[in-house]
């Protein structure tokens, strides 16, 4: 027979699963991400004619994952060298930082430069970074997005502590960059206020100013002394020219201004999985990069302790063997090609679905993303009535495009457009 005490012990470790089965009782159900949970409607639908042109990550003419040519071979050659996988230092792959930061400037920049470079976890991981160092360090931790962004931007550097406004950027009336606009707003901006930049490709709009705009743009930074923050996720696969959509970095930095620069290899090399970025901190001295580096260090060891080794290898092979450079670099022009001649498809067969709208904007935006100036309500329909997803700003991702399917995108538009 029990006495009392055992059980009154035993009672308790009976309740016990109970009482702690229902700590988490109370976590509500989070919504699906805006952009991944639309691949995962999609692939819900059972629709044989579904179209997804809401993610982006590359697809080849036949709308299947493209590995470049390149990557395979850094792969096979590293493996062949039967290297350890031991940790990478906290700071990431020496020739890797060294490498993606000469590939940002062009190589007669690089030497010029005094820089504090921190491999990351893709673009993303290279964007909170950037959050931690300005909350920690920047006397008011705001950074000004455009009026249109990534809808992750905020959302990453709000977690890091840091707090997000906007600035004009967006002309919803004629589908443009809002320039003047975009200028008003930067002038009045305090000095040494951080403005977040999409250096090249835009997303979501594929809209960028054009090479004299980012000249005028610079001297603003200049005259209101103003921290240019750029993320730079498609260098080389926008326009096919790496030396091309680093204009505006490279412009910034020989004005003699000291951007911080956000890297991304996950478009241009393929490397989604891999998650190689890079991020950098443009200092005034040699010192003071120095100094910027070790808080970077100190940032990092808490939070993931050092980056993958994998997907920094392959980069660093890539960019440092003039062969597979220059094969990887026509692999750009190829996949910045299709893209192009996708934006020209869907032009051509808009106009063949009977469509009267002027849709030549399509083919002035670059990059892997089309801002199609069609509304939540264009979307919805779009999904509901013809199985095809994207975004509910109306951006599609082109590398979902094929020639087996562009034709019925552009008759599905056609049909919640029309008047």
């Amino acid at each position: 027979m029990l006495s009392q005490q055992s059980l009154r012990i035993t009672t308790k470790i009976a309740a016990s699963p109970a009482r702690f089965a229902s700590l988490w009782a109370g976590v509500p159900e989070g919504p699906a991400d805006p952009i991944l949970g639309l691949t995962e409607a999609w692939r819900k639908d059972p629709s044989p004619a579904k179209i997804n042109v809401g993610v982006g990550a590359y697809r080849d003419a036949n709308g299947k994952a493209f590995v470049l040519p390149s990557v395979r071979k850094a792969e096979a050659i590293i493996a062949g060298k039967n290297l350890d996988k031991e940790y990478a230092s906290i700071e990431g792959h020496a020739d890797f930082r060294s490498a993606a930061l000469k590939f940002a400037l062009g190589k007669d920049l690089f030497k010029d430069v005094h820089a504090a470079t921190v491999q990351s976890i893709s673009g993303t991981g290279a964007l909170r970074l950037g959050g931690e160092f300005l909350r920690r360090f920047h006397r008011k931790p705001e950074v000004a997005l455009p009026d249109r962004t990534w809808p992750t931007h905020d959302k990453i550097l709000n977690a890091a502590g840091v707090s997000t406004s906007s600035y004009r950027y967006y002309d919803a009336s004629t589908i443009s960059l809002n320039f003047k606009a975009m200028v008003e707003d930067l002038t009045q901006r305090a000095p040494g206020s951080a403005v977040l930049l999409h250096a090249c490709a835009h997303n979501p709009t594929g809209i960028d100013p054009t090479q004299a705009q980012w000249e005028e743009l610079a001297q603003v930074f200049k005259t209101q002394k103003l921290l240019p923050f750029f993320d730079m996720a498609y260098q080389g696969f926008a326009s096919g020219d790496p030396s091309r959509d680093a204009f505006a970095v490279r412009h910034f930095v020989q004005q003699g201004l000291h951007p911080i620069l956000t890297q991304s290899f996950a478009k241009n090399m393929g490397l989604y999985g891999e998650r190689v970025g890079a991020f950098t901190v443009l200092c005034e001295t040699a010192a003071e990069a120095s100094a910027v580096l070790s808080q970077l260090k100190l940032i990092i060891r808490p939070m993931y302790s050092s980056p993958p080794i994998n997907g920094a290898r392959i980069a660093t092979h890539i960019l440092n063997t003039p062969e597979l450079t220059a094969e990887w670099e026509g692999e750009l022009k190829l996949m910045s090609g299709r893209i192009i001649e996708m934006r020209e498809t869907l032009v051509k067969e808009l106009k063949a679905a009977g469509s009267t709208k002027n849709w030549d904007f399509i083919t002035k935006q670059i990059g892997m993303f089309c801002y199609s100036g069609m509304t939540a309500k264009h979307v919805q329909e779009l999904r509901e009535k013809h199985s095809i997803y994207m975004t509910s700003d109306g951006r599609i991702s082109m590398v979902g495009l094929t020639h087996a399917n562009v034709g019925a995108l552009a008759r599905a538009m056609h049909a919640v457009t029309k008047a």
